[in-house]
């Protein structure tokens, strides 16, 4: 079985840079579920995919203009959302913020 470190430590958890004012910290996960940390800078967008891990996420701060399915809302600190297996979404950030996803199962991508 795939699974991390017991602890994360948030300043001995590296950042990655993806690029266009977007990084992501992973934290926890084995082979059924991952928490991933997600910063964004005013402006930064998350493109529209799909993929086939159920989300949930919570917004720790910051504005995002959040894309699911057909569905467009304003969501800021203190809101969340579920996105379905395989179901079109995506965002942009309003004001500076971070996200905070969980996924089942584990994104395999982001190891």
């Amino acid at each position: 079985m795939i699974q991390s470190n017991l602890f994360q430590i948030e300043n001995e958890t590296s950042w990655e840079d993806l690029g266009n004012g977007i990084k992501r910290q992973v934290f926890g996960y084995d082979d059924r579920i991952m928490l991933v940390k997600a910063k964004f800078e005013v402006g930064a967008v998350g493109d529209l995919h799909e993929h086939h891990h159920t989300q949930v996420t919570y917004v720790d701060s910051g504005a995002f203009e959040m894309t699911i399915g057909e569905e467009v809302r304003i969501i800021r600190k203190g809101d969340g959302y579920y996105v379905p297996p395989h179901v079109i979404h995506g965002c942009v950030c309003l004001e500076a913020g971070m996200l905070i996803d969980a996924f089942t199962p584990h994104r395999e991508d982001f190891l």
